[in-house]
C-alpha cells in the first residue's frame, strides 16, 4: 500500500541518489537527474527536493569536512533510507502499471484502426 505518492521529479531525485550510491552529493545528483530527464534541470529544484525528501524521512544526509586544497568546499552527501527505497519501489511499480495500461490501450486502438 502506498503511503505517499511521489511526483515524477521526486522519483528522479531518489533514483539518482540510489544510482550514485556513495557519490550522491548535490551537483552529482543534479547531473544524474538531468541525464534521467533527458533535458536541463534547475539545480535549485534539486536542492529543494532533496531537502523535502529528507524531511519526509526518505533520505539522510551528512556534511563532510572541506578538502585540504585551497578553496575546497564541504559537500553534503545523501543516502536513501529504507523508507525512501520502499516508497521509490512502490512508485516505480505504479508507473509500470500505468505503462501496461497505456500499452494495452495503444495496441487496441491500433487494432481498431485496421
Amino acid at each position: 500500500m502506498i503511503t505517499d505518492m511521489l511526483g515524477t521529479f521526486e522519483q528522479m531525485v531518489l533514483t539518482a541518489v540510489l544510482a550514485l550510491r556513495d557519490e550522491a552529493y548535490g551537483l552529482a545528483i543534479h547531473a544524474k537527474v538531468t541525464e534521467l530527464a533527458g533535458r536541463p534541470m534547475n539545480v535549485g529544484s534539486v536542492y529543494v527536493t532533496l531537502d523535502r525528501l529528507r524531511k519526509k524521512g526518505y533520505l539522510t544526509s551528512k556534511l563532510t569536512e572541506p578538502p585540504p586544497e585551497v578553496g575546497g568546499q564541504a559537500r553534503r552527501y545523501y543516502q536513501l533510507k529504507t523508507a525512501g527505497a520502499h516508497v521509490l519501489k512502490e512508485s516505480v511499480e505504479m508507473t509500470i502499471r500505468f505503462m501496461d495500461v497505456f500499452t494495452e490501450a495503444k495496441r487496441l486502438r491500433a487494432r481498431r484502426a485496421k
